[in-house]
């Protein structure tokens, strides 16, 4: 379960959702949303009220000249709580 969850996604965007009860984080890429609830409710003592993700497919990056490389793929998922309820990364980690 503690390799489903990789670490919270910080964006503006996602500052904002914390405001609606959503939280995003970076989880593995072969995890299912049964997986990622399971591992939120586990890790964090919440109640999960829904989980959306998207897969990010890794972007050509050119190095130093003609060299370049692919980044790697990654999946956030998007977590909806219970009213009243937070997750707090920092004290889990």
């Amino acid at each position: 379960m503690n390799t489903v969850l990789k670490r919270p996604y910080i964006t503006e965007k996602s500052t904002r959702l914390k405001e609606e009860n959503s939280y995003v984080l970076e989880v593995d890429a072969k995890a299912s949303k049964g997986d990622i609830r399971a591992a939120v409710e586990q890790r964090f003592k919440v109640d999960v009220i829904g989980v959306r993700t998207i897969k990010i497919h890794g972007k050509y990056r050119r190095r130093i000249g003609p060299v370049g490389g692919y980044q790697s793929d990654r999946k956030k998922a998007v977590i909806r709580l219970k009213a009243g309820q937070q997750l707090n990364w920092e004290e889990k980690v």
